[in-house]
């Protein structure tokens, strides 16, 4: 029996294979020298600065949508002209290159992490561009995916977007980081890919190159130098899993007795949409909008703004495609929103707040969306981020409806808006839980940051009671409430969600057949009584496997 090591798992999967570990960047430390010349030394820091963001757009290019936008926003990060000046100052009054850049980093940094949860999480992609400004200063080839050649389960102490960008399913098996969350950038590309993952794995990092492991994404279980019976009982449910997922690639999600629960798809732009579609999914949950609005001084027109909605809409001729109205603010400022100095942008004007201050871009948005609508036989929803009262999903909806759409809702992100649900779902026709933010808000707990990485954890029982709370109130109000956050592509979650009330789950499409496979094998009444199980559990590690012991489906496909 091999030794076993423990961490979250947040990409379901099982896989067997050989550990190839991420190579760590070690610079000498960085001290003050003497310089000769210093208007060379500036020259050096700024082609240093512009060759990073060359080749963090080149990733972008080859990246996944999840990945696309961090890397574009580190690439402009490393041609901001405030952190160009702040170096280029610091060289010619006679700091080294690489010293300049750390200091004018540091400065920086400390900025971003007085402004807030939201701002203060970009200072690690700040700091990667740092890295990789240094290691080119210092002529170190930045860190890439080791390829010896054969598959490999990829580890790492953790994965920058940039790292991730370019993984590809046939040459990584799994991955496995030592620190990260449910919400970190390995977990969102491990789902995109469809790639088991394992995260806040200790120990991780001391596995030796070649050493032959299992990968459970599902209970987060590394099995070191497993025996040939561990191998071939991983390899029997793997292939199980393989033969469940080939049968569950369409139709309707229904529970055993028949009970509906619509299968959608999270998308951030119109290239996810026929992939969408045929991995399976019924429409789509939460269509992301920012793409047509981020890295640029103007909003996009009403005329651009419907051809990408068009696009999306005729992948769904048939099915439901819910849009979110732009979520601007904190971590997403934009040039043509001036929101002003804001201690706590997190806390500030962020999503409809925001754009209820320039409700022109709002009625562009909403424009667009109705004259897209016009032209599909598919259901159009729109639903605004950030509502905390009934009183702005009524402004919200009131807005909405003046086009030619079937449905005006609202995220509930917050917990006041759990809290409030039957009031606000008076005014909203359905209600969607985006489970990442409503976890942050409510455990107080930035989901960028790997040591808060339990609280961030959807099993948790505090959480469960606010998407109970919103269930509840919308079969009070007979309103769909829906799931668009990661806890919908948990297979073992989703039949606890579905036993709370929640009527559709939005996922990665990676994650469609699998939720549909574990649907199909319960009855609701089973999925009421695990979520008894979960929502009565002291902590979210107990309710999880508690919950995962009362489904043998999910040892039997590897999930």
């Amino acid at each position: 029996m091999g030794e076993q090591l423990a961490g979250l798992g947040v990409s379901s999967g099982l896989v067997v294979g050989p550990v190839a570990r991420m190579a760590e960047v070690v610079l000498a430390p960085v001290v003050a020298v003497e310089v000769a010349d210093p208007a060379a030394e500036a020259e050096r820091a700024t082609a240093a600065l512009e060759q990073v963001a060359i080749d963090l757009e080149e990733l972008s290019v080859e990246a996944a949508e999840e990945a696309k936008g961090v890397l574009q926003a580190e690439a402009m990060m490393a041609r901001d002209p405030g952190l160009a000046d702040e170096v280029d100052r610091r060289c010619r009054e006679g700091t080294a290159a690489a010293l300049a850049v750390e200091e004018a980093v540091a400065v920086y940094s400390k900025v971003l992490a007085a402004a807030g949860e939201y701002m203060a999480a970009r200072v690690a992609d700040l700091e990667a561009v740092r890295d990789r400004a240094l290691a080119r200063l210092a002529g170190v080839e930045a860190p890439k995916v080791p390829d010896p050649g054969y598959p490999i389960v990829l580890v790492a102490r953790d994965l920058a977007p940039a790292e991730t960008a370019t993984l590809k399913p046939e040459r990584v098996l799994a991955l496995v980081t030592e620190e990260g969350g449910p919400t970190s950038h390995t977990a969102i590309i491990a789902k995109s890919l469809g790639v088991p993952a394992v995260v806040a794995c200790a120990g991780a990092m001391d596995l030796a190159d070649d050493t032959r492991v299992i990968v459970d994404g599902g209970s987060g279980a590394i099995i070191v130098d497993p025996d040939d019976a561990q191998v071939r009982a991983a390899e029997e449910r793997a292939e199980a899993r393989r033969r469940a997922r080939a049968k569950a690639t369409s139709g309707p999600g229904r529970t055993s007795d028949g009970h509906a629960v619509k299968l959608l798809a999270n998308i951030g732009g119109p290239a996810d949409a026929k992939p969408a579609a045929t991995a399976g999914a019924e429409g789509v949950g939460l269509f992301r909008t920012e793409f047509l609005f981020l890295d640029r001084p103007d909003p996009p027109s009403v005329e651009e703004q419907e051809r990408a909605y068009a696009e999306v809409l005729a992948a769904f001729p048939n099915g439901r495609v819910v849009f979110r109205t732009l979520d601007a603010g904190a971590d997403k400022p934009l040039p043509f929103v001036d929101l002003g100095e804001e201690p706590n942008p997190a806390l500030g004007q962020r999503g409809l707040r925001a754009v209820r201050l320039w409700p022109d871009v709002l009625r562009d948005q909403l424009d667009a969306i109705g004259r897209a609508a016009q032209g599909t036989t598919a259901e159009v929803w729109v639903m605004a981020p950030m509502v905390a009262t009934a009183q702005e999903a009524g402004w919200f909806t009131s807005q909405a409806r003046r086009q030619p759409i079937d449905k005006a809702g609202v995220m509930v992100e917050l917990p006041a808006a759990a809290l409030a649900a039957d009031s606000i779902l008076e005014e909203a026709d359905f209600a969607s839980l985006g489970t990442n933010d409503l976890a942050q808000y409510t455990f107080g707990a930035d989901r960028m940051i790997s040591a808060l990485a339990p609280l961030q954890d959807p099993w948790q029982p505090s959480l469960l009671k606010l998407i109970q709370m919103t269930a509840q109130a919308g079969q009070r109000n007979d309103k769909p409430v829906g799931v668009c956050g990661e806890a919908a592509s948990d297979p073992a979650l989703a039949l606890v969600l579905v036993g709370l009330g929640v009527t559709s789950l939005s996922m990665a499409p990676s994650s469609l057949a699998d939720v549909r496979t574990l649907l199909a094998g319960h009855t609701l009444d089973q999925c009421e009584r695990l979520a008894r199980i979960a929502i009565e559990a002291p902590e979210a590690v107990v309710g999880r496997d508690q919950v995962r012991a009362e489904v043998p489906a999910l040892e039997a496909l590897g999930l």
